[in-house]
């Protein structure tokens, strides 16, 4: 079997003979692509081989951002994550001035109009351009502004909560225009050719729910529920991405009609695996922190984690769950993938 087809046997729950691998950001670790592939010039090329030797079978990818928002959004700044420091961005501002602002705003009259062919052209072109970078594995296309996260984007997490807080209601009645607006995005996704979607939205944080699970079951998954209906009898499956701990929203988000789940180490995977391992996917969810300590032992016990939980479920993909940063040592990166070729066997 090639490394696609491992990728789409996981995602139709059909049992392979060794677990499916996905990562994240380890494209931009040019030091391990030399170690891995013996290319001195990390171009293209190198990449590809890289995703070969490691048995890579998905690339992780959403087209819609914070830039389809136009001129509607606020900034919170960026830290350094580039190994060249070329995110670093100090330039904090924001969009809204006050909660009332917020609140009288209207997404689908003041947000930027995009027709549905120009949607779903958008959708095949992002789709079409991953497909020939990496025609090896499984690709996709997908929104990164789903929902809270187009909320973080618009508003930055000091007006988020400040509006949460001071009506949650009203919030709950804003989140329910931009919903609205964001629903053309999805039914141009139900026309478009990719056979993949990943949903990104960031609804918690590494702790948890930031609001009462109350909001969440009143506004934001009656709005899930809406929108992935769209996607549902188009043959697509549909992936679901939050960063942090979604334990407390597995069965809402489950209920909404996903078929796999991608999640950080802080989210209950040995959960999701005995509840629905048998009828979803699950992706993750190694902790890099473990990787960045060198350890190789720690490594070797935090992959036997993961694969034991997984490893009799057919939709799990091993991953790190928090990314590989270009930062990690190349010899932890390799212990890795050692273990996870030791342990992934079925």
């Amino acid at each position: 079997m090639t490394n696609r087809e491992y990728g789409m046997a996981a995602l139709n729950m059909q049992m392979t003979d060794h677990v499916a691998r996905m990562e994240y950001s380890v494209l931009m670790h040019d030091d391990l692509i030399r170690r891995v592939t013996g290319c001195n010039e990390v171009d293209d090329d190198a990449k590809r081989l890289f995703m070969k030797k490691w048995d890579i079978c998905m690339a992780w990818n959403t087209m819609a951002n914070r830039t389809h928002l136009g001129t509607c959004r606020s900034s919170m700044g960026h830290a350094v994550y580039n190994k060249d420091g070329s995110d670093r961005d100090t330039n904090v501002f924001t969009f809204f001035d006050d909660p009332e602002d917020v609140f009288a705003f209207d997404p689908l009259e003041q947000l930027p109009y995009y027709t549905q062919d120009e949607l779903t052209s958008m959708f095949d072109r992002h789709y079409d351009a991953k497909e020939a970078f990496a025609p090896d594995v499984v690709n996709m296309t997908g929104t990164y502004i789903t929902g809270m996260s187009g909320m973080i984007e618009m508003l930055g997490w000091d007006m988020l909560l400040t509006c949460a807080g001071e009506d949650p209601d009203e919030f709950g009645a804003f989140f329910t225009r931009y919903s609205m607006w964001m629903e053309r995005f999805f039914t141009a996704l139900a026309g478009c050719k990719a056979p993949v979607v990943m949903i990104h939205d960031d609804i918690v944080w590494t702790e948890g729910p930031f609001m009462q699970p109350a909001w969440y079951r009143r506004y934001l998954f009656p709005a899930y529920e809406r929108l992935f209906a769209h996607l549902h009898g188009t043959g697509k499956k549909i992936m679901f991405t939050s960063d942090g701990n979604y334990t407390a929203f597995i069965d809402d988000i489950a209920a909404c009609g996903i078929d796999s789940f991608v999640l950080e180490p802080t989210t209950d995977m040995a959960y999701i695996a005995a509840k629905y391992g048998k009828t979803h996917g699950f992706v993750g969810n190694a902790d890099t922190r473990i990787l960045l300590t060198g350890d190789k032992y720690a490594i070797r016990r935090e992959v036997a984690r993961c694969m034991d939980i997984g490893r009799e479920c057919p939709g799990f993909i091993m991953a790190v769950g928090n990314h590989i940063p270009p930062n990690t040592p190349v010899d932890s990166c390799l212990w890795y993938d050692e273990y996870c070729r030791e342990l992934g066997k079925r």
